[in-house]
């Protein structure tokens, strides 16, 4: 039987707690907040279409 392979913890590459998954600690929970809540993980975007803008109004 195949043994399943546990996953890494997005932050640090640890392998994940059951508690705290997909992280392995609070700890890298938290980071992961952090780097959401500061912008780290934004989407970049092209520039605004002026026909768009006027569509909206």
């Amino acid at each position: 039987m195949p043994v399943e392979k546990t996953p890494a913890c997005p932050v640090c590459g640890k392998p994940t707690q059951h508690a705290t998954r997909p992280f392995c600690s609070v700890r890298c929970r938290n980071v992961d907040l952090g780097r959401w809540m500061g912008g780290a993980y934004a989407i970049p975007a092209g520039p605004a279409d002026e026909a768009d803008d006027e569509a909206e109004r």
